[in-house]
């Protein structure tokens, strides 16, 4: 992207759409299904990454992170119903590999969430700390006091080989790569 003054950045922190993706198969993977209750999440990602070697852990960020996605898939997606389950397949063989859905509607406000970051971007890189005070937080339409979008650029920060979306929103594959994977210095 260029800049008014002819300087030209890269915005990273783009959510992505792509259905057919690779990253989506989940041949191999192992597969749970929880109820959408959010007083459980922890104890979802704890049984999830009982499966993740010492490496992956980095001080328990990698749970923090899946945590995260369960959340928003309880709360945004299936809103607290706890009729509704989230879809969790995961493996860690030489990757952290997460695939994550909810029976919502999805996420239909990607392309505002994206240009919302694009000008938050702009505001850091030009240094419009006056402007960038205005997009602290991006609110929805549904979005709660305590909803900033912040979980979705730590995520977009954090998993270094990819974050999808399906196209109807509502299923997510998050990828890291750690030094043990030949692929690692590709992503950092």
């Amino acid at each position: 992207m260029r800049l008014e003054d002819g300087r030209e950045i890269q915005v990273k922190q783009l959510a992505k759409v792509d259905d057919s993706h690779a990253l989506f198969n989940t041949h191999g993977m192992y597969y749970k299904e929880f109820p959408s209750d959010f007083s459980k999440v922890r104890a979802y990602t704890s049984y999830i990454i009982q499966y993740a070697p010492d490496l992956y852990k980095e001080v328990n960020l990698l749970e923090q992170q899946i945590s995260e996605i369960v959340k928003n898939g309880i709360e945004h997606g299936n809103k607290m119903d706890p009729n509704k389950k989230i879809k969790v397949w995961f493996d860690f063989n030489k990757r952290a590999k997460v695939i994550v859905e909810d029976e919502g509607n999805g996420f239909p406000l990607m392309n505002e969430w994206n240009q919302f970051a694009i000008d938050r971007t702009i505001c850091l890189v030009t240094q419009d700390f006056e402007h960038f005070a205005d997009l602290i937080a991006w609110k929805g339409p549904e979005s709660t006091e305590m909803d900033g979008g912040n979980a979705l650029f730590a995520a977009l920060e954090y998993w270094n080989g990819g974050f999808l979306y399906n196209q109807r929103g509502n299923r997510c594959v998050a990828v890291r790569y750690f030094p043990d994977n030949a692929e690692y210095r590709k992503y950092v």
